[in-house]
Protein backbone atom coordinates (compact mmCIF):
# COMPACT_ATOMS: atom_id res chain seq x y z
CA UNK A 1 0.00 0.00 0.00
CA UNK A 2 1.38 3.22 -1.30
CA UNK A 3 0.44 6.91 -1.73
CA UNK A 4 0.23 6.25 -5.34
CA UNK A 5 -2.41 4.04 -4.32
CA UNK A 6 -4.92 6.22 -3.30
CA UNK A 7 -5.04 7.83 -6.56
CA UNK A 8 -8.04 6.78 -8.32
CA UNK A 9 -9.96 8.76 -4.92
CA UNK A 10 -7.74 11.73 -5.88
CA UNK A 11 -8.53 12.02 -9.44
CA UNK A 12 -12.17 11.28 -8.84
CA UNK A 13 -11.92 15.22 -6.93
CA UNK A 14 -10.26 16.95 -9.61
CA UNK A 15 -12.75 15.66 -12.43
CA UNK A 16 -14.68 18.99 -12.58
CA UNK A 17 -11.62 21.04 -12.54
CA UNK A 18 -10.13 18.96 -15.28
CA UNK A 19 -13.35 19.73 -17.59
CA UNK A 20 -12.85 23.31 -16.86
CA UNK A 21 -9.36 23.23 -17.98
CA UNK A 22 -10.11 21.30 -21.45
CA UNK A 23 -13.01 23.89 -21.95
CA UNK A 24 -10.41 26.76 -21.09
CA UNK A 25 -8.03 25.09 -24.07
CA UNK A 26 -5.42 23.92 -21.43
CA UNK A 27 -3.21 21.03 -22.66
CA UNK A 28 -1.62 18.49 -20.82
CA UNK A 29 1.70 19.57 -21.83
CA UNK A 30 1.30 22.80 -20.48
CA UNK A 31 0.39 21.33 -16.90
CA UNK A 32 3.47 19.61 -16.79
CA UNK A 33 5.64 22.92 -17.77
CA UNK A 34 3.89 24.55 -15.19
CA UNK A 35 4.00 22.04 -12.69
CA UNK A 36 8.18 21.68 -13.78
CA UNK A 37 8.40 26.01 -13.63
CA UNK A 38 6.44 26.24 -10.59
CA UNK A 39 8.72 23.26 -8.93
CA UNK A 40 12.10 25.36 -10.29
CA UNK A 41 10.71 28.70 -8.71
CA UNK A 42 9.76 26.93 -5.28
CA UNK A 43 13.05 25.46 -5.20
CA UNK A 44 14.98 28.45 -5.80
CA UNK A 45 13.53 30.33 -3.34
CA UNK A 46 14.18 27.66 -0.24
CA UNK A 47 17.66 27.51 -1.87
CA UNK A 48 18.59 31.28 -1.74
CA UNK A 49 16.71 31.73 1.70
CA UNK A 50 17.05 28.38 3.44
CA UNK A 51 14.90 29.00 6.41
CA UNK A 52 12.79 26.45 8.20
CA UNK A 53 10.09 29.16 8.43
CA UNK A 54 9.26 28.86 4.65
CA UNK A 55 8.92 25.69 4.65
CA UNK A 56 5.48 25.52 5.08
CA UNK A 57 5.39 26.40 1.33
CA UNK A 58 6.70 22.65 0.69
CA UNK A 59 3.97 20.80 1.72
CA UNK A 60 0.98 23.13 0.29
CA UNK A 61 3.57 22.82 -2.90
CA UNK A 62 3.56 19.41 -3.14
CA UNK A 63 0.11 18.61 -2.78
CA UNK A 64 -0.92 21.01 -5.92
CA UNK A 65 2.03 19.49 -7.83
CA UNK A 66 -0.04 16.21 -7.24
CA UNK A 67 -2.79 17.65 -8.09
CA UNK A 68 -1.16 18.99 -11.52
CA UNK A 69 0.46 15.56 -12.32
CA UNK A 70 -2.77 13.80 -12.10
CA UNK A 71 -4.73 16.49 -14.36
CA UNK A 72 -1.96 16.39 -16.88
CA UNK A 73 -2.55 12.35 -17.25
CA UNK A 74 -5.86 12.89 -17.19
CA UNK A 75 -6.03 15.14 -19.95
CA UNK A 76 -3.55 13.36 -21.77
CA UNK A 77 -5.78 9.75 -21.61
CA UNK A 78 -9.29 11.32 -21.52
CA UNK A 79 -8.80 13.99 -24.52
CA UNK A 80 -6.51 12.29 -26.89
CA UNK A 81 -3.46 14.04 -26.40
CA UNK A 82 -1.06 11.56 -25.59
CA UNK A 83 2.12 12.10 -27.13
CA UNK A 84 6.18 10.97 -27.97
CA UNK A 85 6.59 14.37 -26.57
CA UNK A 86 4.27 14.25 -23.37
CA UNK A 87 6.18 11.38 -22.77
CA UNK A 88 9.31 12.58 -22.52
CA UNK A 89 8.02 15.72 -20.29
CA UNK A 90 6.36 13.87 -17.78
CA UNK A 91 9.47 11.66 -16.97
CA UNK A 92 12.06 14.23 -17.36
CA UNK A 93 9.91 17.04 -15.47
CA UNK A 94 9.36 14.21 -12.38
CA UNK A 95 12.76 14.06 -11.75
CA UNK A 96 14.08 17.40 -12.17
CA UNK A 97 11.15 18.97 -10.05
CA UNK A 98 12.12 16.37 -7.48
CA UNK A 99 15.52 17.58 -7.69
CA UNK A 100 14.90 21.25 -7.18
CA UNK A 101 12.18 20.56 -4.62
CA UNK A 102 14.37 18.36 -2.24
CA UNK A 103 18.07 19.35 -2.46
CA UNK A 104 17.23 22.49 -0.77
CA UNK A 105 17.27 20.77 2.37
CA UNK A 106 20.80 20.27 2.20
CA UNK A 107 21.31 23.72 2.93
CA UNK A 108 19.32 23.74 6.56
CA UNK A 109 21.21 23.57 9.61
CA UNK A 110 21.95 20.70 11.33
CA UNK A 111 21.28 18.45 7.66
CA UNK A 112 23.50 16.14 6.45
CA UNK A 113 24.24 17.23 3.07
CA UNK A 114 25.50 14.02 1.36
CA UNK A 115 22.91 12.06 2.95
CA UNK A 116 20.56 14.77 1.22
CA UNK A 117 22.15 14.34 -1.82
CA UNK A 118 21.87 10.48 -1.95
CA UNK A 119 18.22 10.56 -1.02
CA UNK A 120 17.67 12.81 -4.42
CA UNK A 121 19.86 10.42 -6.51
CA UNK A 122 17.83 7.45 -5.51
CA UNK A 123 14.85 9.23 -5.83
CA UNK A 124 16.18 9.94 -9.97
CA UNK A 125 17.28 6.08 -9.91
CA UNK A 126 13.94 4.98 -8.68
CA UNK A 127 12.17 6.73 -11.62
CA UNK A 128 14.78 5.23 -14.07
CA UNK A 129 13.77 1.93 -13.01
CA UNK A 130 10.35 2.55 -13.62
CA UNK A 131 10.56 3.21 -17.43
CA UNK A 132 13.91 0.48 -17.34
CA UNK A 133 10.69 -2.22 -16.79
CA UNK A 134 9.42 -0.89 -20.62
CA UNK A 135 12.29 -1.94 -22.21
CA UNK A 136 12.27 -5.59 -21.20
CA UNK A 137 8.65 -5.57 -22.66
CA UNK A 138 6.64 -5.29 -18.89
CA UNK A 139 4.76 -1.91 -17.72
CA UNK A 140 6.21 1.30 -16.57
CA UNK A 141 6.52 0.38 -12.96
CA UNK A 142 5.46 2.79 -9.77
CA UNK A 143 6.03 -0.13 -7.06
CA UNK A 144 6.72 1.12 -3.83
CA UNK A 145 7.47 1.55 -0.74
CA UNK A 146 8.84 4.78 -1.82
CA UNK A 147 7.55 5.90 -4.95
CA UNK A 148 6.89 9.89 -6.22
CA UNK A 149 3.36 10.17 -4.71
CA UNK A 150 5.20 8.81 -1.17
CA UNK A 151 8.37 10.99 -1.11
CA UNK A 152 5.81 14.19 -1.79
CA UNK A 153 4.26 12.94 0.99
CA UNK A 154 7.34 12.26 3.52
CA UNK A 155 8.93 15.52 2.44
CA UNK A 156 6.19 17.36 2.67
CA UNK A 157 5.71 16.34 6.23
CA UNK A 158 9.15 16.70 7.29
CA UNK A 159 8.99 20.90 5.89
CA UNK A 160 5.72 21.34 8.12
CA UNK A 161 7.45 19.54 10.73
CA UNK A 162 10.60 21.88 10.31
CA UNK A 163 8.26 25.05 10.30
CA UNK A 164 6.30 24.18 13.39
CA UNK A 165 9.27 22.65 15.45
CA UNK A 166 12.44 24.42 13.79
CA UNK A 167 14.41 21.83 16.11
CA UNK A 168 13.74 19.22 13.93
CA UNK A 169 16.25 19.89 11.69
CA UNK A 170 18.69 18.20 13.91
CA UNK A 171 16.90 14.66 12.68
CA UNK A 172 17.85 15.54 8.77
CA UNK A 173 19.99 12.51 9.24
CA UNK A 174 17.37 9.69 10.13
CA UNK A 175 14.82 11.31 7.84
CA UNK A 176 17.13 11.22 4.98
CA UNK A 177 18.66 7.85 6.09
CA UNK A 178 15.59 6.07 6.00
CA UNK A 179 14.22 7.61 2.91
CA UNK A 180 17.30 6.13 1.07
CA UNK A 181 17.11 2.65 2.21
CA UNK A 182 13.26 2.88 1.69
CA UNK A 183 14.13 4.31 -2.05
CA UNK A 184 16.58 1.33 -2.28
CA UNK A 185 13.67 -1.39 -1.57
CA UNK A 186 12.04 0.84 -4.34
CA UNK A 187 14.41 0.15 -6.93
CA UNK A 188 14.71 -3.37 -6.31
CA UNK A 189 10.66 -4.02 -6.13
CA UNK A 190 10.68 -2.50 -9.61
CA UNK A 191 13.34 -4.28 -11.22
CA UNK A 192 12.17 -7.51 -9.76
CA UNK A 193 8.29 -7.04 -10.83
CA UNK A 194 9.30 -6.06 -14.25
CA UNK A 195 11.41 -9.40 -14.68
CA UNK A 196 8.32 -11.29 -12.59
CA UNK A 197 5.75 -9.85 -15.32
CA UNK A 198 8.02 -10.30 -18.50
CA UNK A 199 8.73 -14.22 -16.99
CA UNK A 200 4.97 -15.34 -16.07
Amino acid sequence: MTVYDLKPRFQALLRPLLKRLYRAGVTANQVTLAALVASILIGGLLTVFPLASLYLILPIFLFIRMALNAIDGMLAREFNQQSKLGALLNETGDVLSDVALYLPFMLLPGATPWLVILAVFLSAFTEFCGVLAQTIGASRRYDGPMGKSDRAFIFGAYGLAIFIWPVLQQWSWLVFGLVSVLLIWTCLNRCRRALAEVCS
